[in-house]
Protein backbone atom coordinates (compact mmCIF):
# COMPACT_ATOMS: atom_id res chain seq x y z
CA UNK A 1 0.00 0.00 0.00
CA UNK A 2 2.83 1.91 0.88
CA UNK A 3 4.52 1.03 -2.75
CA UNK A 4 0.88 2.27 -4.27
CA UNK A 5 1.10 5.08 -2.46
CA UNK A 6 4.25 6.69 -3.49
CA UNK A 7 3.75 5.81 -7.17
CA UNK A 8 0.50 7.68 -6.46
CA UNK A 9 2.50 10.57 -5.58
CA UNK A 10 5.22 10.52 -8.17
CA UNK A 11 2.37 10.39 -10.81
CA UNK A 12 0.76 13.62 -9.32
CA UNK A 13 4.29 15.34 -9.66
CA UNK A 14 5.11 14.32 -13.03
CA UNK A 15 1.15 15.49 -14.21
CA UNK A 16 1.90 19.00 -12.33
CA UNK A 17 5.24 19.26 -14.12
CA UNK A 18 3.31 18.59 -17.30
CA UNK A 19 1.00 21.12 -16.16
CA UNK A 20 3.71 23.63 -15.38
CA UNK A 21 4.94 23.28 -18.41
CA UNK A 22 1.96 23.69 -20.29
CA UNK A 23 1.40 26.43 -18.77
CA UNK A 24 4.73 28.44 -19.38
CA UNK A 25 4.22 27.57 -22.82
CA UNK A 26 0.82 29.03 -23.26
CA UNK A 27 2.69 32.02 -21.31
CA UNK A 28 5.42 31.79 -23.77
CA UNK A 29 2.67 31.67 -26.63
CA UNK A 30 0.58 34.65 -25.45
CA UNK A 31 3.46 36.98 -24.45
CA UNK A 32 4.42 36.01 -28.64
CA UNK A 33 1.34 37.05 -29.77
CA UNK A 34 1.05 40.61 -27.91
CA UNK A 35 4.23 41.14 -28.88
CA UNK A 36 3.56 40.47 -32.15
CA UNK A 37 0.24 42.74 -31.71
CA UNK A 38 2.06 45.01 -30.65
CA UNK A 39 4.74 44.87 -33.96
CA UNK A 40 1.52 44.76 -36.33
CA UNK A 41 0.36 47.78 -34.79
CA UNK A 42 3.30 49.95 -34.49
CA UNK A 43 4.23 49.19 -38.44
CA UNK A 44 0.41 49.75 -39.42
CA UNK A 45 0.83 53.26 -38.00
CA UNK A 46 4.49 53.48 -39.31
CA UNK A 47 2.73 52.78 -42.55
CA UNK A 48 -0.22 55.18 -42.24
CA UNK A 49 2.56 57.50 -41.09
CA UNK A 50 4.90 56.96 -44.89
CA UNK A 51 1.01 56.99 -46.90
CA UNK A 52 0.55 60.34 -45.20
CA UNK A 53 3.64 61.90 -46.21
CA UNK A 54 3.56 60.21 -49.90
CA UNK A 55 0.30 62.07 -50.18
CA UNK A 56 1.87 65.21 -49.09
CA UNK A 57 4.75 65.25 -51.12
CA UNK A 58 2.35 64.50 -54.02
CA UNK A 59 0.43 67.13 -53.22
CA UNK A 60 3.26 69.74 -52.90
CA UNK A 61 4.78 68.22 -55.98
CA UNK A 62 1.59 68.23 -58.30
CA UNK A 63 -1.01 69.91 -56.30
CA UNK A 64 -2.15 73.43 -56.15
CA UNK A 65 -0.41 75.91 -53.78
CA UNK A 66 -3.52 77.61 -52.66
CA UNK A 67 -4.43 77.71 -49.11
CA UNK A 68 -8.26 78.33 -50.77
CA UNK A 69 -10.36 75.34 -48.76
CA UNK A 70 -12.78 73.06 -51.72
CA UNK A 71 -16.15 74.01 -52.31
CA UNK A 72 -17.72 71.42 -49.41
CA UNK A 73 -15.62 73.53 -46.71
CA UNK A 74 -16.19 76.88 -47.74
CA UNK A 75 -18.44 79.76 -46.44
CA UNK A 76 -18.52 82.43 -49.10
CA UNK A 77 -20.80 80.89 -51.17
CA UNK A 78 -23.16 79.70 -48.50
CA UNK A 79 -25.62 82.95 -49.21
CA UNK A 80 -26.43 81.24 -52.96
CA UNK A 81 -28.28 78.43 -51.24
CA UNK A 82 -31.65 80.54 -51.18
CA UNK A 83 -33.80 77.60 -52.20
CA UNK A 84 -32.05 76.06 -49.15
CA UNK A 85 -31.88 78.84 -46.39
CA UNK A 86 -35.47 80.74 -47.17
CA UNK A 87 -38.08 80.55 -44.75
CA UNK A 88 -41.45 82.52 -45.69
CA UNK A 89 -42.52 82.69 -41.70
CA UNK A 90 -39.52 85.01 -40.63
CA UNK A 91 -40.48 88.62 -41.13
CA UNK A 92 -38.42 90.30 -43.45
CA UNK A 93 -35.38 92.48 -41.96
CA UNK A 94 -35.46 96.26 -41.86
CA UNK A 95 -32.99 97.81 -44.19
CA UNK A 96 -32.11 101.07 -44.74
CA UNK A 97 -31.98 102.64 -48.28
CA UNK A 98 -28.39 104.05 -49.59
CA UNK A 99 -27.21 105.38 -52.67
CA UNK A 100 -24.11 106.02 -53.92
CA UNK A 101 -22.59 107.41 -57.20
CA UNK A 102 -19.95 105.86 -59.34
CA UNK A 103 -17.56 106.62 -61.92
CA UNK A 104 -18.31 106.07 -65.54
CA UNK A 105 -16.72 103.01 -66.45
CA UNK A 106 -13.07 103.22 -68.62
CA UNK A 107 -11.91 100.81 -71.11
CA UNK A 108 -9.03 98.24 -69.46
CA UNK A 109 -6.86 99.44 -72.61
CA UNK A 110 -6.90 103.47 -71.56
CA UNK A 111 -6.38 102.45 -67.96
CA UNK A 112 -3.15 100.94 -68.97
CA UNK A 113 -2.13 103.57 -71.15
CA UNK A 114 -3.20 106.41 -68.66
CA UNK A 115 -0.02 108.23 -67.53
CA UNK A 116 2.38 107.10 -70.01
CA UNK A 117 3.97 109.85 -72.24
CA UNK A 118 2.30 109.89 -76.21
CA UNK A 119 4.61 110.26 -78.90
CA UNK A 120 1.76 110.75 -81.88
CA UNK A 121 2.59 109.84 -85.37
CA UNK A 122 0.57 111.54 -88.31
CA UNK A 123 -0.02 110.02 -91.46
CA UNK A 124 -1.34 112.70 -94.58
CA UNK A 125 -1.27 112.88 -97.44
CA UNK A 126 0.60 115.32 -99.68
CA UNK A 127 -1.45 118.36 -101.53
CA UNK A 128 -0.75 115.95 -104.73
CA UNK A 129 -2.36 113.03 -103.27
CA UNK A 130 -5.44 114.63 -102.12
CA UNK A 131 -7.22 114.46 -105.62
CA UNK A 132 -10.87 112.92 -106.25
CA UNK A 133 -10.07 110.01 -108.64
CA UNK A 134 -13.34 110.36 -109.97
CA UNK A 135 -13.70 114.02 -110.52
CA UNK A 136 -10.37 115.57 -110.17
CA UNK A 137 -11.79 117.66 -107.10
CA UNK A 138 -9.86 118.49 -103.52
CA UNK A 139 -10.47 116.12 -101.16
CA UNK A 140 -11.14 116.97 -97.34
CA UNK A 141 -9.95 115.28 -94.50
CA UNK A 142 -13.14 113.72 -92.52
CA UNK A 143 -11.65 111.67 -90.00
CA UNK A 144 -8.85 110.22 -88.43
CA UNK A 145 -8.12 106.38 -87.29
CA UNK A 146 -6.03 106.02 -83.99
CA UNK A 147 -3.93 102.83 -83.42
CA UNK A 148 -1.83 102.28 -80.19
CA UNK A 149 1.15 100.68 -79.13
CA UNK A 150 3.64 100.43 -76.70
CA UNK A 151 7.08 102.00 -77.64
CA UNK A 152 10.20 100.55 -75.26
CA UNK A 153 12.89 102.46 -75.04
CA UNK A 154 16.01 100.25 -73.48
CA UNK A 155 18.04 101.55 -70.46
CA UNK A 156 20.88 103.40 -71.97
CA UNK A 157 24.32 104.10 -70.51
CA UNK A 158 25.48 107.30 -70.42
CA UNK A 159 29.27 108.29 -70.30
CA UNK A 160 29.14 111.67 -67.99
CA UNK A 161 31.37 113.76 -67.46
CA UNK A 162 31.64 116.19 -64.73
CA UNK A 163 34.59 119.02 -65.55
CA UNK A 164 34.37 121.28 -62.68
CA UNK A 165 36.47 124.71 -63.64
CA UNK A 166 38.97 126.78 -61.44
CA UNK A 167 39.20 130.33 -61.52
CA UNK A 168 42.29 131.91 -60.60
CA UNK A 169 43.18 136.13 -60.18
CA UNK A 170 45.90 136.96 -62.88
CA UNK A 171 46.61 140.12 -61.29
CA UNK A 172 47.00 138.43 -58.17
CA UNK A 173 49.54 135.83 -59.75
CA UNK A 174 51.87 138.94 -60.56
CA UNK A 175 52.81 139.29 -57.22
CA UNK A 176 55.36 135.94 -56.00
CA UNK A 177 54.84 137.58 -52.74
CA UNK A 178 50.84 136.91 -52.34
CA UNK A 179 49.34 133.62 -52.84
CA UNK A 180 47.05 133.00 -55.60
CA UNK A 181 43.20 133.14 -54.85
CA UNK A 182 41.24 129.75 -56.13
CA UNK A 183 37.77 129.24 -56.73
CA UNK A 184 36.17 126.44 -58.43
CA UNK A 185 32.87 126.10 -59.63
CA UNK A 186 30.22 124.23 -57.39
CA UNK A 187 29.20 120.33 -58.26
CA UNK A 188 27.96 117.57 -56.71
CA UNK A 189 29.31 115.26 -54.34
CA UNK A 190 31.09 112.19 -55.78
CA UNK A 191 28.59 109.13 -54.61
CA UNK A 192 32.10 107.35 -53.83
CA UNK A 193 35.35 109.06 -54.39
CA UNK A 194 37.85 108.19 -57.11
CA UNK A 195 34.75 105.95 -58.57
CA UNK A 196 32.46 105.67 -61.71
CA UNK A 197 29.56 104.82 -59.16
CA UNK A 198 26.53 107.27 -59.65
CA UNK A 199 23.26 107.51 -57.69
CA UNK A 200 21.27 106.19 -60.66
CA UNK A 201 24.26 103.29 -61.30
CA UNK A 202 23.57 102.06 -58.26
CA UNK A 203 19.77 102.54 -58.11
CA UNK A 204 19.61 100.70 -61.22
CA UNK A 205 22.15 97.54 -59.94
CA UNK A 206 19.89 97.72 -56.26
CA UNK A 207 16.60 97.64 -58.16
CA UNK A 208 17.75 94.66 -60.61
CA UNK A 209 19.00 93.15 -58.01
CA UNK A 210 16.54 93.11 -54.69
CA UNK A 211 13.71 93.80 -56.62
CA UNK A 212 13.48 91.89 -59.96
CA UNK A 213 16.00 88.78 -58.51
CA UNK A 214 18.49 89.34 -60.75
CA UNK A 215 22.07 87.90 -59.53
CA UNK A 216 24.88 90.49 -60.02
CA UNK A 217 26.36 88.01 -62.86
CA UNK A 218 23.12 88.29 -65.02
CA UNK A 219 23.76 92.17 -64.36
CA UNK A 220 27.13 92.02 -65.72
CA UNK A 221 26.26 89.88 -68.54
CA UNK A 222 23.46 92.23 -69.45
CA UNK A 223 25.68 95.42 -69.02
CA UNK A 224 28.10 93.74 -71.60
CA UNK A 225 25.95 93.11 -74.05
CA UNK A 226 25.35 97.56 -73.78
CA UNK A 227 29.21 97.67 -74.46
CA UNK A 228 29.61 98.73 -70.88
CA UNK A 229 32.56 96.44 -69.33
CA UNK A 230 31.50 96.27 -65.23
CA UNK A 231 32.20 93.34 -63.11
CA UNK A 232 30.52 92.05 -60.64
CA UNK A 233 32.88 92.35 -57.90
CA UNK A 234 32.69 96.06 -58.56
CA UNK A 235 29.02 96.34 -58.33
CA UNK A 236 28.58 94.57 -55.28
CA UNK A 237 31.78 97.15 -53.83
CA UNK A 238 28.93 99.46 -54.94
CA UNK A 239 25.91 98.76 -53.22
CA UNK A 240 27.98 97.71 -49.95
CA UNK A 241 29.65 101.08 -49.62
CA UNK A 242 26.54 102.66 -50.32
CA UNK A 243 24.39 100.54 -48.05
CA UNK A 244 27.04 100.75 -44.86
CA UNK A 245 27.55 105.09 -45.88
CA UNK A 246 24.50 106.45 -46.34
CA UNK A 247 21.32 103.97 -46.46
CA UNK A 248 22.09 102.47 -43.10
CA UNK A 249 20.96 106.07 -42.00
CA UNK A 250 17.14 105.64 -43.22
CA UNK A 251 17.41 102.06 -41.99
CA UNK A 252 17.99 102.76 -38.66
CA UNK A 253 15.12 105.31 -38.60
CA UNK A 254 12.95 102.94 -39.77
CA UNK A 255 13.65 100.52 -37.07
CA UNK A 256 12.71 103.43 -34.39
CA UNK A 257 9.50 104.10 -36.22
CA UNK A 258 8.44 100.49 -36.70
CA UNK A 259 9.37 100.14 -32.91
CA UNK A 260 6.68 102.52 -32.00
CA UNK A 261 4.13 100.95 -33.49
CA UNK A 262 1.38 98.85 -31.29
CA UNK A 263 1.38 96.20 -33.65
CA UNK A 264 4.65 94.28 -35.50
CA UNK A 265 4.43 90.76 -37.05
CA UNK A 266 7.71 89.23 -37.12
CA UNK A 267 9.14 86.02 -39.40
CA UNK A 268 12.54 84.22 -40.27
CA UNK A 269 13.79 82.48 -43.31
CA UNK A 270 17.21 80.47 -44.23
CA UNK A 271 20.20 82.03 -45.61
CA UNK A 272 23.80 80.99 -46.59
CA UNK A 273 26.57 83.43 -46.32
CA UNK A 274 29.57 81.15 -47.27
CA UNK A 275 32.45 83.48 -45.87
CA UNK A 276 31.66 83.90 -41.81
CA UNK A 277 34.40 83.82 -39.62
CA UNK A 278 34.65 80.60 -37.69
CA UNK A 279 31.48 78.87 -39.32
CA UNK A 280 31.55 76.13 -42.24
CA UNK A 281 30.08 77.47 -45.99
CA UNK A 282 27.45 75.53 -45.87
CA UNK A 283 26.18 76.61 -42.19
CA UNK A 284 22.57 78.03 -42.44
CA UNK A 285 22.51 81.78 -41.19
CA UNK A 286 19.22 83.50 -40.93
CA UNK A 287 17.23 86.37 -42.26
CA UNK A 288 15.02 87.80 -39.85
CA UNK A 289 11.90 90.08 -40.34
CA UNK A 290 10.04 92.30 -38.59
CA UNK A 291 7.11 94.85 -40.17
CA UNK A 292 4.42 96.79 -39.09
CA UNK A 293 0.59 95.70 -38.80
CA UNK A 294 -1.90 95.91 -42.06
CA UNK A 295 -3.67 99.11 -40.09
CA UNK A 296 -0.79 100.65 -39.82
CA UNK A 297 -0.54 104.17 -41.57
CA UNK A 298 3.26 104.31 -42.51
CA UNK A 299 3.96 100.63 -43.04
CA UNK A 300 7.81 99.34 -42.30
CA UNK A 301 9.28 96.14 -43.20
CA UNK A 302 12.45 95.48 -41.88
CA UNK A 303 15.07 92.79 -42.62
CA UNK A 304 17.95 91.92 -40.48
CA UNK A 305 20.40 89.30 -40.94
CA UNK A 306 21.56 86.89 -37.86
CA UNK A 307 23.95 84.10 -37.72
CA UNK A 308 20.99 81.84 -36.05
CA UNK A 309 17.96 81.30 -35.07
CA UNK A 310 18.38 81.68 -31.51
CA UNK A 311 15.85 83.75 -29.52
CA UNK A 312 18.59 86.31 -28.52
CA UNK A 313 18.09 87.86 -32.10
CA UNK A 314 14.26 88.59 -31.33
CA UNK A 315 14.97 89.58 -27.49
CA UNK A 316 17.87 92.26 -28.28
CA UNK A 317 15.51 93.48 -31.45
CA UNK A 318 12.44 94.34 -29.23
CA UNK A 319 14.16 94.57 -25.97
CA UNK A 320 12.48 98.02 -25.61
CA UNK A 321 9.25 97.23 -26.88
CA UNK A 322 5.97 97.54 -25.56
CA UNK A 323 2.87 96.48 -27.76
CA UNK A 324 1.69 93.40 -29.70
CA UNK A 325 4.13 90.52 -31.74
CA UNK A 326 2.48 88.57 -33.95
CA UNK A 327 4.04 85.48 -35.03
CA UNK A 328 3.87 81.33 -35.82
CA UNK A 329 4.85 78.66 -33.35
CA UNK A 330 8.37 79.32 -33.11
CA UNK A 331 9.36 79.05 -29.69
CA UNK A 332 12.05 81.56 -29.62
CA UNK A 333 9.25 84.36 -29.33
CA UNK A 334 7.37 82.98 -26.71
CA UNK A 335 9.92 83.93 -24.11
CA UNK A 336 10.01 87.75 -24.48
CA UNK A 337 10.01 90.73 -21.78
CA UNK A 338 6.25 91.15 -20.31
CA UNK A 339 5.76 94.03 -22.21
CA UNK A 340 4.97 92.28 -25.20
CA UNK A 341 2.08 89.82 -26.06
CA UNK A 342 2.40 87.19 -28.35
CA UNK A 343 -0.38 86.74 -30.82
CA UNK A 344 -0.18 83.45 -32.72
CA UNK A 345 -1.25 83.10 -36.44
CA UNK A 346 -4.52 80.58 -37.15
CA UNK A 347 -3.20 80.01 -40.43
CA UNK A 348 -0.21 78.10 -39.53
CA UNK A 349 -2.76 76.05 -36.84
CA UNK A 350 -5.05 75.78 -40.00
CA UNK A 351 -2.25 74.44 -42.14
CA UNK A 352 -1.80 71.15 -39.92
CA UNK A 353 -5.30 70.07 -40.10
CA UNK A 354 -5.33 70.94 -44.07
CA UNK A 355 -2.41 68.28 -44.17
CA UNK A 356 -4.00 65.85 -42.41
CA UNK A 357 -7.46 66.35 -44.24
CA UNK A 358 -5.12 66.30 -47.64
CA UNK A 359 -3.60 62.42 -46.46
CA UNK A 360 -7.15 61.27 -46.26
CA UNK A 361 -8.43 59.69 -49.42
CA UNK A 362 -11.30 61.77 -51.31
CA UNK A 363 -13.61 59.10 -50.64
CA UNK A 364 -12.99 58.64 -46.89
CA UNK A 365 -12.95 62.91 -46.19
CA UNK A 366 -16.12 63.31 -45.57
CA UNK A 367 -17.01 63.42 -41.79
CA UNK A 368 -13.87 62.74 -40.26
CA UNK A 369 -11.94 64.72 -37.33
CA UNK A 370 -9.69 66.32 -39.87
CA UNK A 371 -12.54 67.76 -42.25
CA UNK A 372 -13.96 68.56 -38.50
CA UNK A 373 -11.17 70.66 -37.67
CA UNK A 374 -10.47 71.98 -40.90
CA UNK A 375 -13.84 73.65 -41.03
CA UNK A 376 -13.91 75.13 -37.61
CA UNK A 377 -10.48 77.21 -38.60
CA UNK A 378 -12.30 78.01 -41.74
CA UNK A 379 -15.47 79.50 -39.88
CA UNK A 380 -13.36 81.61 -38.10
CA UNK A 381 -11.77 82.77 -41.53
CA UNK A 382 -14.88 82.87 -43.08
CA UNK A 383 -16.14 85.38 -39.92
CA UNK A 384 -13.24 87.55 -40.14
CA UNK A 385 -13.93 88.00 -43.82
CA UNK A 386 -17.62 89.63 -42.77
CA UNK A 387 -15.56 91.69 -40.28
CA UNK A 388 -13.07 93.10 -42.70
CA UNK A 389 -14.69 96.49 -43.66
CA UNK A 390 -15.66 97.08 -39.70
CA UNK A 391 -13.40 99.87 -37.37
CA UNK A 392 -11.20 98.28 -34.67
CA UNK A 393 -13.57 99.12 -31.75
CA UNK A 394 -16.48 96.77 -34.21
CA UNK A 395 -14.35 93.92 -34.66
CA UNK A 396 -13.30 93.31 -31.18
CA UNK A 397 -17.03 93.48 -30.13
CA UNK A 398 -17.85 90.92 -32.51
CA UNK A 399 -15.68 88.59 -32.32
CA UNK A 400 -15.95 88.41 -28.62
CA UNK A 401 -19.69 87.79 -29.80
CA UNK A 402 -19.10 85.19 -32.38
CA UNK A 403 -15.35 84.23 -33.03
CA UNK A 404 -14.94 83.89 -29.08
CA UNK A 405 -17.43 81.04 -28.83
CA UNK A 406 -16.59 79.17 -31.94
CA UNK A 407 -12.60 78.94 -30.86
CA UNK A 408 -13.73 78.20 -27.21
CA UNK A 409 -15.81 75.21 -28.66
CA UNK A 410 -12.58 74.15 -31.10
CA UNK A 411 -9.97 73.58 -28.16
CA UNK A 412 -12.64 72.09 -25.83
CA UNK A 413 -13.29 69.35 -28.77
CA UNK A 414 -9.74 69.13 -29.53
CA UNK A 415 -9.02 68.29 -25.96
CA UNK A 416 -10.81 65.36 -26.10
CA UNK A 417 -9.10 63.66 -29.20
CA UNK A 418 -7.28 60.58 -28.57
CA UNK A 419 -4.08 60.55 -31.43
CA UNK A 420 -1.10 59.46 -32.32
CA UNK A 421 1.26 61.95 -31.30
CA UNK A 422 3.68 61.20 -34.42
CA UNK A 423 0.86 60.79 -37.19
CA UNK A 424 -0.34 64.13 -39.22
CA UNK A 425 -3.73 64.39 -36.94
CA UNK A 426 -1.34 64.45 -33.53
CA UNK A 427 0.75 67.52 -35.02
CA UNK A 428 -2.36 69.15 -35.80
CA UNK A 429 -3.84 68.64 -32.35
CA UNK A 430 -0.60 69.01 -30.82
CA UNK A 431 0.21 72.48 -32.29
CA UNK A 432 -3.44 73.31 -31.08
CA UNK A 433 -3.14 73.04 -27.64
CA UNK A 434 -0.14 74.25 -27.09
CA UNK A 435 -0.21 77.52 -29.14
CA UNK A 436 -3.55 78.22 -27.36
CA UNK A 437 -2.78 80.85 -25.37
CA UNK A 438 -1.03 82.52 -27.61
CA UNK A 439 -3.44 82.22 -30.32
CA UNK A 440 -6.51 83.33 -28.24
CA UNK A 441 -5.13 86.32 -27.55
CA UNK A 442 -6.39 87.81 -31.12
CA UNK A 443 -9.62 88.67 -28.89
CA UNK A 444 -7.48 91.26 -27.08
CA UNK A 445 -7.99 93.94 -29.86
CA UNK A 446 -10.03 94.47 -32.69
CA UNK A 447 -6.41 95.68 -34.69
CA UNK A 448 -4.64 91.90 -35.09
CA UNK A 449 -5.82 90.04 -37.73
CA UNK A 450 -6.32 86.30 -37.63
CA UNK A 451 -2.79 85.43 -39.46
CA UNK A 452 0.59 86.49 -39.96
CA UNK A 453 0.13 85.88 -43.70
CA UNK A 454 0.96 89.78 -43.99
CA UNK A 455 4.40 88.77 -42.65
CA UNK A 456 5.02 85.84 -45.18
CA UNK A 457 4.26 87.90 -47.92
CA UNK A 458 6.77 90.63 -47.01
CA UNK A 459 9.49 88.03 -46.36
CA UNK A 460 8.88 86.36 -50.02
CA UNK A 461 10.75 88.51 -52.28
CA UNK A 462 14.05 87.57 -50.27
CA UNK A 463 12.93 83.95 -50.76
CA UNK A 464 12.21 85.03 -54.18
CA UNK A 465 15.37 86.55 -55.14
CA UNK A 466 17.56 83.83 -52.38
CA UNK A 467 16.62 81.29 -55.67
CA UNK A 468 18.35 83.46 -58.11
CA UNK A 469 21.51 85.13 -56.07
CA UNK A 470 21.81 81.87 -53.90
CA UNK A 471 23.99 82.71 -51.38
CA UNK A 472 25.66 86.24 -49.58
CA UNK A 473 29.65 85.90 -49.41
CA UNK A 474 30.74 87.81 -46.45
CA UNK A 475 28.52 89.15 -43.55
CA UNK A 476 29.13 92.82 -45.04
CA UNK A 477 26.99 91.35 -48.31
CA UNK A 478 24.59 90.13 -45.98
CA UNK A 479 23.78 93.40 -43.39
CA UNK A 480 23.73 95.45 -47.11
CA UNK A 481 21.70 93.12 -48.51
CA UNK A 482 19.11 93.38 -45.45
CA UNK A 483 19.09 97.36 -45.51
CA UNK A 484 18.62 97.42 -49.21
CA UNK A 485 15.46 94.71 -48.90
CA UNK A 486 14.40 97.34 -46.31
CA UNK A 487 14.61 100.28 -47.79
CA UNK A 488 13.03 99.10 -51.11
CA UNK A 489 10.28 97.17 -49.57
CA UNK A 490 8.96 99.63 -47.44
CA UNK A 491 9.14 102.17 -50.07
CA UNK A 492 7.28 99.36 -52.13
CA UNK A 493 4.58 99.45 -49.52
CA UNK A 494 4.18 103.14 -49.63
CA UNK A 495 3.67 103.29 -53.35
CA UNK A 496 6.96 104.65 -54.20
CA UNK A 497 8.84 103.57 -56.96
CA UNK A 498 11.84 101.65 -55.31
CA UNK A 499 14.61 102.93 -58.47
CA UNK A 500 13.39 106.17 -58.02
CA UNK A 501 13.54 106.24 -54.40
CA UNK A 502 16.85 104.85 -54.13
CA UNK A 503 18.17 107.72 -56.44
CA UNK A 504 16.52 110.08 -54.46
CA UNK A 505 18.09 108.85 -51.13
CA UNK A 506 21.80 108.30 -52.83
CA UNK A 507 21.75 111.64 -54.40
CA UNK A 508 20.91 113.47 -50.63
CA UNK A 509 22.06 111.42 -48.37
CA UNK A 510 25.87 112.25 -49.12
CA UNK A 511 25.07 116.06 -47.91
CA UNK A 512 22.49 115.67 -45.49
CA UNK A 513 22.10 116.07 -41.76
CA UNK A 514 20.91 114.20 -39.23
CA UNK A 515 18.15 117.25 -38.50
CA UNK A 516 16.98 116.69 -42.33
CA UNK A 517 16.69 113.00 -42.60
CA UNK A 518 13.44 112.31 -41.89
CA UNK A 519 12.26 114.32 -44.82
CA UNK A 520 13.86 111.40 -46.72
CA UNK A 521 11.46 108.61 -45.27
CA UNK A 522 9.48 106.77 -47.63
CA UNK A 523 5.71 108.70 -46.12
CA UNK A 524 7.44 111.97 -46.63
CA UNK A 525 5.71 114.60 -48.14
CA UNK A 526 8.42 116.20 -49.90
CA UNK A 527 9.26 113.39 -51.46
CA UNK A 528 9.86 114.52 -55.77
CA UNK A 529 6.39 113.30 -57.41
CA UNK A 530 9.09 111.15 -59.62
CA UNK A 531 9.35 108.70 -56.56
CA UNK A 532 6.02 108.12 -56.18
CA UNK A 533 4.13 105.15 -58.70
CA UNK A 534 0.99 107.41 -60.52
CA UNK A 535 -2.21 106.36 -59.17
CA UNK A 536 -4.54 105.72 -62.28
CA UNK A 537 -8.47 107.51 -60.81
CA UNK A 538 -9.86 105.69 -63.78
CA UNK A 539 -8.42 102.28 -62.54
CA UNK A 540 -9.78 103.07 -58.90
CA UNK A 541 -12.61 100.45 -57.40
CA UNK A 542 -15.97 102.92 -57.47
CA UNK A 543 -17.43 103.36 -54.03
CA UNK A 544 -19.87 100.30 -53.15
CA UNK A 545 -22.52 100.39 -50.24
CA UNK A 546 -21.08 98.68 -47.03
CA UNK A 547 -21.27 94.94 -47.21
CA UNK A 548 -24.26 95.31 -44.85
CA UNK A 549 -26.06 98.22 -44.19
CA UNK A 550 -26.87 97.81 -40.45
CA UNK A 551 -25.31 95.76 -37.56
CA UNK A 552 -28.67 93.70 -37.66
CA UNK A 553 -28.03 92.59 -40.91
CA UNK A 554 -24.44 91.60 -39.96
CA UNK A 555 -25.50 89.47 -37.29
CA UNK A 556 -27.73 87.66 -39.44
CA UNK A 557 -25.38 86.73 -41.96
CA UNK A 558 -22.56 85.61 -39.26
CA UNK A 559 -25.46 83.47 -37.54
CA UNK A 560 -26.31 81.75 -40.78
CA UNK A 561 -22.46 80.88 -41.39
CA UNK A 562 -22.97 79.29 -37.78
CA UNK A 563 -26.05 77.94 -38.57
CA UNK A 564 -24.44 76.35 -42.18
CA UNK A 565 -21.38 74.48 -39.57
CA UNK A 566 -23.98 73.11 -36.88
CA UNK A 567 -25.96 71.47 -39.87
CA UNK A 568 -22.61 69.99 -41.09
CA UNK A 569 -21.30 68.94 -37.37
CA UNK A 570 -24.18 69.45 -35.11
CA UNK A 571 -25.06 65.85 -34.33
CA UNK A 572 -21.06 65.52 -33.55
CA UNK A 573 -21.58 68.46 -31.39
CA UNK A 574 -24.32 67.79 -29.55
CA UNK A 575 -23.07 64.33 -28.18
Amino acid sequence: MQLLGFCDTISDMETMLEVSELELKIQSLENTVARQAAQIAEMSALIKFYEEQFKLSQRRQFGSSSEQSPDQLRFDNMFNEAEDQADPSLPEPAFEEITYTRKKRVGKREADLEGLPIERIEYKLSESECTCPECGAHMDDIGVTVRDELKIVPAQVIHVQHAVHAYGCGNCKKDINKPTPVIRAEAPTPLISGSLASPSAVAHIASQKYVNGMPLYRIEKGLAYDGVALSRQTMSNWLIYCAQNYLVAIYSLLITFLLMQDIILADETSLQVICEPGRGAKTKSFEWLYRSGSRSKHPVVIYEYQETRNREHPERFLKDYEGYLCCDGYQAYHNLPPTIVVAGCWSHARRYWEKAYDALPKNKRDGTTAERGLVYCNLLFAFEHEYHELTPEERFEIRLKYSKPVSDEFFEWVGTLSVLPKSLLGEAVGYALSQRKYLENIYLDGRLELSTNLAERSIKPFVMGRKAWLFSFTPNGAESSSILYSIMETAKANGLNPYQYIKFLLERLPTATSSTLEELLPWSETLPDECRVPKKESNAKPDKPPLYPSKGALNQALVKLREKFMKRFGKANSS
